[in-house]
Order: structure tokens, then C-alpha cells, then sequence
């Protein structure tokens, strides 16, 4: 989108000047949102309610969801709002919230989805010391330095005041790193699969394998296009598509690819759904309010 400087803003530039398109443009993001929200938080309240799940890989799922949770109704919300009332303007105060929390989400994701990658590592490559390696202190501290990271990548960025060159560098070489990191863990993995005798344990294990190194690399090639490309005063479709991509789909995408296609997420789900765990719950719910 192009931005417009006035003395208090910015005037942000919707994807149409036809306000019909501008509602319909609302409209779908609405019932994006709508998934989105409904996957992450299906996910969350499965994960915290089923013990069963109370692993190290779910406890980054859960993260992950929260973040994308998080992530999606940093953007899309106000851009609802503004198609909507067909008011494009937003206050530098907004402005720089909104990059604040932007860049501390993407980066936290980034970084939650390279300690993903590397308990996959640990569960394949070294399954004698997994318990040692990702103990619950040790999955605790990573995801303190996941949100931690973001929060410090974000306000590096607001104190440079928007300095594009030293933010491109920055998120650039941060990014890289980690996309090696989910690389080198999934060639060691390719690598130990290669040894596996049974064809459906080496299709389990990829399954398990390629999912992230697919959406961390679909993620930070929008990111990076959207970072490193020329300014320029009318964005074309390509523009918008990328902007899409990398602030909408993966939010959208996350369930789906990471968790609601897993059989133990699915058997979780089917648990909590049922007849006897709902009622359960209902009155170990009651039992609390009476306390």
C-alpha cells in the first residue's frame, strides 16, 4: 500500500477506489480472519485441555498458534475497518504500534518455527537424549527467548525510526540464520530418514519434516520481496498479492499444515467434542464457580 504523509499520519491507500470493491475486499478478509481466529484458538484450547499433548512439539504448536493469533489481528482488523468506513487514515502513534507489534510477531514466528525445526531434530536424530535435551525447563526458556526476540527485533526497528537500509540488513542476516538453522536440522533429519528400513516411517518422518521448511521458506521469501523491493508510488497486483501472503495465508495456513492433519490432534479434538469429556468439564467448570 502507498503511504501519504500528513502532519499528524498516514493516509493508507486501499486496494480500490470503488468502495464496492472496498467492502468486498472487507468481506473476505472478515471470513479469513474468522478462520484463522477459529483454527488457533481450536488448537490452543485442545492442546491445554488434553494432557496427552503435553509435549514438547505441542507446547511450540501452542505457541505457534497464539503467535498467529496474534500476527493476523495486528493488520487485518484495522485494514477491515478502514474498507469498511472507506477512511484510510491512521496516526503516527497507530502507525508505530502497528510496526511495533507487526515486527515482533513475524520475528517471534521466525524464531518459534526454528525451535519447531530443531525438537524434530532432537525426536529424530538423537531420541535417547530428547527428554534430556527439550525438558520443560529448557521448552520454557526457548520460548521466552522467541518472544523476547521479537519484542527486541521490533523495538530496534521502531528507534531506528523506520530506517529501511538498517532494518532490511537486520531482518535480512536474522532471517537467513534461521532459515539455515531449519535447513541444516532438516538435511540431518533427510539424512537419519535415509536409514530408516520401513517406507512408512520415512513418510511419516517427512511428513513431519517438510511441512515447516515449506512455510518458513513460503514466509520470509514475501517478507523478503516486500522488504527489499523499490519503492514505488502504485503498487501493482503482485505488490498486494505478497502483502497478502505474508501477513494473512500463513496465520490461516498454520492450523491446518502443523496440526488439524494430525491424528493425535484429531483424536484430541474428537475427545474434547465428545458427550462424557464435555460434561465433565461442565461440571468441573461449575465446581470452580461454586468455589
Amino acid at each position: 500500500m502507498v503511504n501519504l504523509t500528513s502532519k499528524s499520519g498516514f493516509l493508507l491507500m486501499g486496494f480500490s477506489d470503488d468502495h464496492k470493491l472496498q467492502v468486498l475486499h472487507a468481506l473476505l478478509f472478515l471470513v479469513i480472519y474468522l478462520l484463522a481466529l477459529t483454527g488457533n484458538l481450536l488448537i490452543i484450547t485442545i492442546i491445554t485441555l488434553d494432557h496427552c499433548l503435553h509435549s514438547p512439539m505441542y507446547y511450540f504448536l501452542k505457541h505457534l498458534s497464539l503467535l498467529d493469533l496474534c500476527f493476523i489481528s495486528v493488520t487485518v482488523p484495522q485494514s477491515i475497518a478502514n474498507s469498511l468506513m472507506d477512511n484510510g487514515y491512521i496516526s503516527l502513534g497507530q502507525c508505530i504500534l502497528q510496526v511495533f507489534f507487526f515486527i515482533a510477531m513475524a520475528s517471534s514466528e521466525v524464531a518459534i518455527l526454528t525451535e519447531m525445526s530443531y525438537d524434530r531434530y532432537v525426536a529424530i536424530c538423537q531420541p535417547l537424549q530428547y527428554e534430556t535435551i527439550m525438558n520443560p525447563r529448557a521448552c520454557r526458556c526457548a520460548v521466552i527467548a522467541v518472544w523476547m526476540a521479537g519484542g527486541l527485533s521490533a523495538l530496534m526497528h521502531t528507534t531506528v525510526n523506520f530506517s529501511i537500509p538498517l532494518l532490511a540488513a537486520f531482518t535480512t542476516s536474522t532471517a537467513f540464520i534461521c532459515l539455515i538453522s531449519i535447513v541444516h536440522s532438516c538435511i540431518r533429519i533427510f539424512l537419519m530418514v535415509l536409514r530408516i528400513p520401513s517406507a512408512e516411517g520415512r513418510t511419516k518422518v517427512f511428513s513431519t519434516c517438510l511441512p515447516p521448511l515449506f512455510v518458513v521458506t513460503f514466509f520470509l521469501s514475501a517478507a523478503g520481496y516486500e522488504f527489499l523491493r523499490p519503492p514505488s508510488d502504485s503498487p501493482s497486483a503482485v505488490d498486494l498479492m505478497f502483502s497478502i501472503f505474508c501477513t494473512v495465508i500463513p496465520p490461516t495456513l498454520n492450523p491446518v499444515i502443523y496440526s488439524l492433519r494430525n491424528k493425535a490432534m484429531k483424536a484430541a479434538l474428537k475427545k474434547v467434542l465428545s458427550k462424557d469429556e464435555f460434561s465433565q468439564r461442565k461440571m468441573y467448570f461449575k465446581a470452580m464457580f461454586k468455589l
